[in-house]
């Protein structure tokens, strides 16, 4: 064992907190690590967020696409195909909101649109919101009818 080996056993020495503004002398004086003027030189200062110290945020950089119309009205489409198989799962003649409510079929809110796709062969009192030509022709067909709301 020399001197130049010695050492303070692990744990006993911690590094301690910078101390900052405490005189010339202490090496952290005067602006206290802080820089000349400026707002992040001043208590209270928050930059905002994606500010890059006055250059153009990427977000501004970056290009714009497409357009979102708050006047859209967005309905749940439902298939012809589909009220078939929610009349044999359920075994029902009427089919209204609800039913397809209480059913988790679609939320308490939603709108409700009837498509033509696919084929019906059951005879259905159907209600909802909006229904295309080509689903009240195959609905009626079947011996059953739409009411909208």
């Amino acid at each position: 064992m020399e001197l130049h080996n010695l050492k303070p056993a692990p744990g006993s020495v911690k590094k301690d907190k910078k101390i900052v503004g405490r005189g010339q002398g202490s090496g952290k004086g005067g602006t206290s690590t802080r820089g000349h003027k400026g707002a992040q030189q001043r208590a209270g200062y928050k930059s905002k967020r994606n500010y890059e110290g006055g250059q153009t945020p990427l977000q501004m950089r970056l290009p714009k696409r497409g357009f979102n119309n708050k006047f859209r009205i967005e309905y749940v489409p439902l298939n012809v195909e589909r009220l078939q198989e929610i009349s044999e799962k359920y075994s029902i003649t009427e089919i209204t909101l609800d039913f397809l409510t209480l059913n988790g079929i679609i939320n308490k809110n939603d709108l409700v649109k009837v498509l033509g796709g696919g084929e019906l062969t059951a005879k259905l009192s159907v209600t909802v919101h909006k229904c295309t030509g080509s689903a009240k022709e195959k609905i009626e067909n079947a011996g059953g009818s739409v009411t909208l709301v």
